[in-house]
């Protein structure tokens, strides 16, 4: 096979979705099948690959010694790799009848298609300048998807998510140069890359710059107090957001912030040193933090976007426990909880575009005119409140028993937010299908939008919800080999 075959799954989407904008489609029909050919295509190739990956790294373009677009596919590219092949092409299909309503669509799904290359770019880098390479071109990418409406509200937010992401960006590129001058090789690693001749005498300094890079990293993976940008995202139309929430960013941030501790930094340097201790104290605040937010918000949407920042330092946290067990939870929560939100959106969103309806508080009753919707919603919910034997459930318990077992007191105080940002999480969910399921006094549903009659929307939203929900139950059910194979990937066997 030949190496250069893992280019395609990163290269095709950019491409097409670049070129869709030139062609002239007779029908948005046509262009809708052009995206969901092209993603469903890149699925099957990056899925394809993983099971199929080279052997060798395959440098794509080398810059200057070790300044090189490098590919590889391991374990941990495995999982986020097929995170997102699995996620995507439901994703447009859900679009499609969404955007209807919605102006400059075809500008949308060029980007909407090429921001799959670049996520898939993250997943496959081979070391941390290809790593870095497309995390910023994603912020490029997406900023567009954020500013989609062009209201002062959503130009208001893309100022926002750019700035906090280019501030990022920095901190992020302040680790880059520390690993590029003192580590032995910028390839990605399992234990580290840093020999103990070089870094003799810069331990306390690594450290500190590993903070430094988390923190960057960390923006998008929203952790307190650089999260901001996330809510305020929220304006964009759902499909975005769903995939802002559920895999594409969010999720690149965690998935770098794994990649940086066990790959480049090594936990041989930071276990047990004020940088473990930091980061572990940013996630449990962030969780607590992002929970609470989440139950007073009353926008739906909005709400949503606070439950993910509390969810994402779930990862960090497991990431930043520093041990096999710590990192197989905290990538469990990253599968987990991309399938469970990227629900919860997909019914927020099909709410908004069936009803106009945004607060929880104008909801009343409307279980009865959406029924589908308001089903989906409660099985996704009561995944992310880690009911057994849901998917939140498996993440979270892995979590938890990982934090116990590292047994210093920041690993005990995270432990500690878990459980209560668990009891938050059910209020903020069960806030929502209360109202949902029991009608106002006056048995009318408040109408926001001159919508008389809402109702559950078409199959093409139906389906992406339908199949989703269902992962989110076989990926409870189906916990131990998926577990098993993490344990794999956490020890440094694949």
């Amino acid at each position: 096979m030949s190496k250069y075959i893992i280019l395609l799954p990163i290269v095709f989407p950019i491409l097409m979705g670049a070129l869709l904008p030139l062609f002239r489609f007779r029908s948005r029909k046509a262009r809708n099948i052009y995206v969901e050919l092209v993603t469903a295509l890149t699925s099957i190739l990056a899925v394809w690959m993983i099971f199929h990956r080279p052997s060798e790294d395959f440098i794509v373009l080398n810059l200057a010694g070790e300044l090189a677009v490098m590919l590889h596919i391991d374990g941990l590219g495995m999982v986020f790799g097929a995170l997102i092949s699995v996620l995507w092409p439901f994703a447009a299909l859900y679009a499609f009848e969404y955007m209807e309503r919605e102006e400059k669509d075809n500008a949308f799904f060029s980007f909407y298609t090429m921001t799959f290359g670049v996520t898939l770019g993250i997943a496959y880098a081979g070391n941390l300048m290809t790593m870095y390479m497309f995390y910023e071109l994603l912020t490029l990418v997406t900023l567009p998807l954020v500013m989609h409406g062009m209201g002062k509200t959503a130009v208001a937010a893309g100022k926002k998510y750019m700035t906090y992401s280019i501030g990022g960006a920095a901190f992020a590129f302040i680790g880059f140069i520390f690993v590029y001058r003192l580590g032995d090789t910028m390839n990605f690693t399992f234990g580290g890359v840093f020999g103990s001749a070089a870094v003799a005498g810069k331990e306390n300094l690594l450290r500190a710059v590993y903070v430094l890079a988390v923190l960057g990293f960390g923006v998008k993976a929203a952790i307190f107090p650089f999260h901001a940008w996330l809510p305020s995202a929220a304006v964009a139309p759902t499909p975005v957001t769903a995939l802002l929430h559920a895999v594409a960013v969010v999720k690149s941030g965690a998935f770098a912030i794994i990649r940086i501790t066990y790959y480049s930094y090594g936990t041989g340097l930071l276990e047990g040193s004020f940088a473990q201790k930091i980061v572990l104290g940013l996630a449990a605040v962030t969780i607590l933090y992002g929970s609470v937010r989440a139950v007073r918000e009353p926008h739906l949407k909005r709400r949503l976007a606070y439950s993910t920042i509390s969810n994402l330092s779930y990862i960090v946290f497991g990431a930043a426990l520093m041990t096999p067990a710590g990192m197989r939870g905290g990538m469990l929560h990253l599968a987990a909880h991309a399938f469970v939100k990227i629900v919860l959106f997909y019914c927020a969103g099909a709410i908004l575009h069936r009803s106009g309806l945004e607060y929880v508080r104008d909801m009343d009753g409307l279980g009865k005119k959406m029924p589908f919707v308001t089903a989906c919603f409660f099985a996704a919910g009561l995944g992310l409140i880690g009911l057994p034997p849901m998917s939140g459930f498996i993440s979270k318990w892995n979590i938890g028993t990982a934090g116990i077992a590292q047994g210093s007191g920041p690993a005990v105080f995270g432990v500690i937010a878990v459980l209560i940002s668990a009891l938050l999480t059910a209020v903020y969910i069960f806030g929502f299908l209360i109202r949902a399921c029991f009608p106002a006094a006056d048995g009318k549903l408040p109408d926001a939008s001159g919508r008389t009659a809402p109702s559950d929307p078409s199959w093409r939203m139906k389906l992406p919800m339908a199949v989703l929900t269902a992962m989110v139950l076989l990926i409870g059910f189906f916990a131990e080999p998926i577990s098993e194979f993490l344990t794999r990937v956490a020890n440094g066997q694949i």
